[in-house]
This record gives C-alpha cells, structure tokens and sequence, in this order.
C-alpha cells in the first residue's frame, strides 16, 4: 500500500494511508537508497510503499521510498560530517524569526533561504512577536522586508500573542505542503496554535513528543490543515548547517547574483578578490546589499573551515 509518513522517532513511523487511516510503520532490513546517505533514511512527507504485518494493531512495513520531488538537508547536529533529511515533498518553506527575545540573526535567515534555494524550494520568513517591537526593531523589520522583498521573497509581521497578521499567513498555507523552522523560543509552536487551535502543539518545550535534550533532536511532525493542505514542524534549531555545497556552488544560492554571474571576467569567480567581478561591483553600486554579501562571505568561510 502507497502510505505517507506523518512522523518519524527513528525507528518507527507514522503513516497514513490513502483511506486516512493511521499505520506505525518500520523498516525491515536495508532500503536501496540510490547513493543518499544519510541519518534518517525515511523522512517526514515521504511517500513510501509499506505492507501490512498487523491489521489489529495497525503496524506495517516499510519497503521502498518512493521518488522524492525534493527535500531540503540540514548538517546532522550530532555528526558533522553526516546530513539529515529534514522533510520531503515540499511545496514551500517557512521561517518563522524574531527580532527580539530571542534575536533571530541574518546569518541564520541567509543559511535557512540558501537550504531552500538548493533544493528548489519556496522560501517566505515570517517575523513574530510584533507585541514586543518598539521603533528599533520595526525600523530593522522594515529594512530587512525591503531588502528579502526585493530579492523575492515574502515577508510577514504576525503576533501570536496578539493574534495579528494572522489571516494573511493562513491564506499563503492553505493547500501547500510547508516545512515549518526556526530558532528556539521563537513563538513557533504558540504561532501554529493560533493559526490552527485544535493542533494543540505544546509550548515552551524543544519538541512537543521528542525530547533528548535541547537542540539535538531533529525529529519532524506533519499535521493535516483544516481547509487543506498540511504543516510539518521542525524542533527548534540553533544553527542551520548546511551540507553537500561546494564554494564554487554558493552564489547560485542567494538569487540577487545568480543573475549577474555571467558578466564576471572569470568563470570561477568566488567574487572575493578577483578583478573584472560583477558581484562585487554590484554591492559597491548598491544593486546587491552589501549585508547580504557579508552572509556569502561567512558562508563561504564556513565550507573552507570543515575541509580542514
């Protein structure tokens, strides 16, 4: 039977079948993964082929994944070197940040926006908290919406405390399949519950179920929505390591010099020191920001720092 996975604890499944009925499923010997390694073989939003081995007890066996059309990777936090599948079939990608208590940091947003941009995904950041921001904050919000927008991705100001700007993110998740993330202490499981009450997600916690310790479970969850489409919720993350990026690769991500990176003089321009480099020239016009230059450049230090 063709099952969808809902949740993952590592080695059991939920699955859902076509009929709406829920499975745990899990894997019987080694699935043929074509050269994917990673953490987790299943991921949350897999479709996947399992058989029935219980019919009372609604357990199944899990025994081919099948053709993924994307999935976005993280570094897996406990294995540096090794990836983790955060979810599967995505239609978008949703970060949900604050600008105060706690600070979401440009960095951390650019890493998450590159993750989606290597794996065609979708991205939109959702600032939450508005109830806390005096003038400081709303000035950076309006400086950092000016500058995503221009880029093209949406951007949001939403209270879940105040329930504000709630109604226009409801609209942009309705019939899409998105992965949901973002830093700790953010508001994200209170944010949810308020877009969609009977969720009843547990505040406050790193993982509503989970739980080995903060930070280090990277377990995820999907919920049907009412009206259609369905949410799956990441645990909180401190950092968004990325994996499988070449140097070379970087700038293709950040969609503002992808579309200039024909006019360098050199092919394999790392749009560092090299002469004729139209990256370069463009931040010092001011066509690409140079705040967004500074993330490449960390980025790009980061994948030098790991090959040592």
């Amino acid at each position: 039977m063709k099952v969808k996975v809902y949740k993952s604890t590592g080695s059991w499944y939920t699955l859902k079948d076509e009929t709406g009925k829920f499975w745990n499923g899990r894997i019987k010997g080694v699935l043929k993964l074509d050269d994917i390694t990673s953490t987790n073989p299943v991921a949350v939003g897999d479709w996947v082929e399992a058989e029935p081995e219980n019919e009372n007890d609604k357990t199944a066996v899990i025994s081919e994944i099948l053709h993924r059309h994307n999935y976005i990777n993280r570094q897996s936090p406990r294995h540096k070197h090794q990836h983790h599948i955060v979810a599967a079939n995505l239609d978008q990608s949703m970060l949900i940040a604050t600008l105060k208590e706690p600070r979401t940091s440009q960095g951390f947003i650019d890493r998450f926006l590159v993750a989606s941009e290597m794996y065609h995904v979708p991205a939109l950041i959702v600032f939450n908290k508005s109830d806390l921001y005096k003038s400081k904050e709303l000035e950076k919000y309006k400086a950092w919406k000016e500058m995503y927008e221009a880029i093209g991705y949406k951007v949001l100001l939403v209270s879940a405390e105040k329930k504000e700007g709630i109604e226009n993110l409801t609209i942009l998740l309705k019939d899409k399949v998105t992965l949901v993330s973002g830093h700790s202490g953010v508001g994200k499981s209170s944010l949810l519950n308020v877009i969609f009450p009977n969720m009843n997600l547990k505040t406050g916690d790193i993982s509503g179920w989970s739980g080995k310790g903060q930070h280090t479970t990277t377990f995820a969850e999907m919920f049907d929505l009412p009206g259609g489409g369905q949410i799956i919720d990441t645990p909180g993350m401190r950092e968004f390591g990325l994996v499988d990026i070449e140097k070379q690769e970087v700038s293709h991500y950040f969609p503002e010099m992808r579309d200039r990176l024909n006019d360098c003089q050199f092919n394999n321009c790392l749009h560092i020191n090299e002469p004729g480099c139209a990256i370069k020239e463009a931040v010092v016009n001011g066509d690409i920001h140079e705040d967004r230059y500074v993330s490449y450049v960390s980025i790009l230090d980061s994948i030098e720092e790991k090959k040592y």
